[in-house]
């Protein structure tokens, strides 16, 4: 980003009109962040149609359900969800469901700002996160969160993934 001063970044509510371009976004980040976890055959299956069509359902979610895309010079580059605990054992009423973030904007602050746009100040929230993503874990402490023991194993594009759980 040699540009960087002419850069805008913009973080906004998801459109149903982003349905298309979340889905690209998504399966892309997917790749960058489930390359050494997830084999590459399942991870091929991902069809950013299909990510599409679960992002116009997102989108059509109410309000007490938060989703954001941020946006460099009008082009997504990633977004951030969150809205009521699913898990019935939930530390927290409220869950961060997924933060993503093309790999080339990692350390520019618009994780931060994505993150800021999701989260009240101070908010008490938790989230999963695969345990062996030791930059999101470092971005979760640095935010507040503490690792509460908790992990599970979720089923992810036909095979599993292990996830520790985060709260604040």
């Amino acid at each position: 980003m040699a540009t960087e001063m002419h850069t805008e970044v913009v973080v906004r509510p998801v459109r149903d009109v982003d349905a298309e371009a979340l889905g690209r976004v998504h399966a892309t980040c997917w790749h960058e962040t489930y390359d050494h976890l997830i084999s590459k055959a399942a991870l091929e299956a991902v069809s950013p149609k299909r990510l599409a069509e679960l992002w116009t359902h997102w989108a059509a979610q109410g309000p007490e359900f938060t989703m954001r895309a941020a946006l460099v010079d009008g082009e997504i580059v990633g977004f951030v969800g969150s809205g009521p605990a699913r898990d019935k054992d939930a530390p927290r009423f409220r869950e961060l469901y997924f933060i993503y973030l093309l790999d080339a904007y990692h350390g520019t602050g618009i994780g931060q700002q994505l993150f800021d746009a999701a989260v009240e100040e101070g908010e008490g929230i938790y989230l999963w996160v695969a345990d062996d993503n030791p930059r999101a874990h470092r971005f979760y402490v640095r935010n507040g969160f503490q690792l509460d023991g908790a992990q599970h194993t979720e089923p992810f594009l036909g095979e599993t993934l292990t996830e520790v759980r985060f709260v604040r």
